[in-house]
């Protein structure tokens, strides 16, 4: 009874503080959805709804923060599609490089791709619920491309390893065929481990608020919200965190590792310039991924008594950053991108 009692004022108390938060705004209007998804939630009742976490304490200002947001997303969208494009029409960028690059873009695209429809529409003032299949197909995704851009920069660390340290056999040893087995290896890879234990959040009885704390749906977060026996789900991630995202990690660190031994073994300055800026776009593609990565996860771990508005600002961050970025390095650092992209824009110019 005490139990019981106490979780209902803390469904009260978190109503409260919603319709607090929702007063004096017409724009944001999440009270009745609130309602109706926190007092539905019973200890014994796998509820199907969820309620997204916009910026608290903004509500008014959306309509202006919807702008730059939208901006971002349309950016992203653009040049992840313009860089596959560049690279299929120009027979001269039909090399292992570009062919890793261009699954970067592709992967970064459907990252931005599944989580824009619920980022926009809280910012444009819709309804803010989503149903847990929805929930959990969102996560399905969001966390199969993480892993799969982990893939991606560790493949591209594999390419420079070749181009450096055996340039010779750079062509015999990624030809085609083997690039084609690396994009469907990096998709199994990151894709099909990871089902198991986000199909198992089905099962699960969600028995607190069912309130995120992201505009979109974590694997991590729908646990906090679980009553039931997590430790299956805790277990499978920790062991795909450690066998992708950290082992990638390692490898990537180690392959710079023998092509700075080998780049310095070569007597010419120049030859060493030319060597280091075959790779910065790649370096710089990598810290762009790991630190939001970490980021968000020590917020996850360690920042539980932060404001709301700071986990979601970093998982937007996690979501957004990287796929905007990734497109200006290697839009600008990359030669061969950045005068095609040049040359296609002239050409719908005039």
């Amino acid at each position: 009874m005490l139990k019981g009692a106490s979780n209902s004022n803390n469904n009260d108390r978190l109503l409260e503080e919603i319709r607090q938060g929702e007063r004096g705004s017409s724009w944001f209007r999440v009270s009745a959805t609130a309602e109706r998804v926190v007092v539905s939630v019973s200890p014994s009742m796998n509820t199907s709804f969820f309620l997204l976490t916009g910026f608290s304490g903004l509500e008014q200002q959306y309509p202006w923060l919807s702008i730059p947001f939208f901006s971002i997303y349309a950016m992203v969208v653009l040049g992840n599609c313009m860089v596959p494009h560049v690279i299929w029409t120009e027979p001269s960028l039909h090399q292992p490089m570009f062919y890793f690059l261009a699954m970067l873009a592709l992967t970064d695209l459907c990252m931005n791709l599944s989580t824009m429809h619920t980022v926009l529409r809280i910012l444009w003032g819709f309804i803010q619920e989503i149903s847990l299949d929805s929930c959990i197909a969102q996560s399905y995704f969001i966390h199969g491309l993480s892993f799969m851009e982990s893939s991606v920069l560790l493949a591209t660390a594999f390419d420079c390893y070749i181009a450096i340290c055996n340039h010779l056999s750079y062509s015999s040893i990624l030809t085609n065929s083997r690039i084609i087995k690396i994009g469907l290896t990096i998709l199994g890879r990151s894709f099909f481990f990871i089902t198991l234990p986000i199909i198992h959040l089905k099962f699960f009885h969600y028995c607190h608020p069912h309130i995120l704390s992201h505009s979109f749906c974590l694997h991590q977060d729908l646990l906090c919200l679980a009553c039931s026996d997590i430790q299956f789900n805790s277990y499978c991630a920790l062991i795909l965190v450690i066998c992708t995202l950290l082992l990638d990690a390692v490898l990537i660190f180690l392959s710079y590792i023998l092509i700075l031994k080998s780049v310095l073994a070569i007597a010419s300055q120049d030859e060493q310039h030319k060597s280091f800026q075959t790779c910065i776009s790649h370096i710089c593609a990598v810290f762009v991924f790991y630190i939001p990565t970490i980021s968000l996860t020590m917020v996850h771990h360690f920042g539980k008594h932060l404001f709301p508005i700071v986990h979601v600002l970093m998982g937007n961050i996690y979501i957004l950053f990287p796929p905007l970025i990734n497109r200006i390095i290697y839009s600008v650092k990359t030669k061969q991108i950045h005068s095609r992209i040049l040359r296609l824009f002239s050409l719908k110019i005039y």
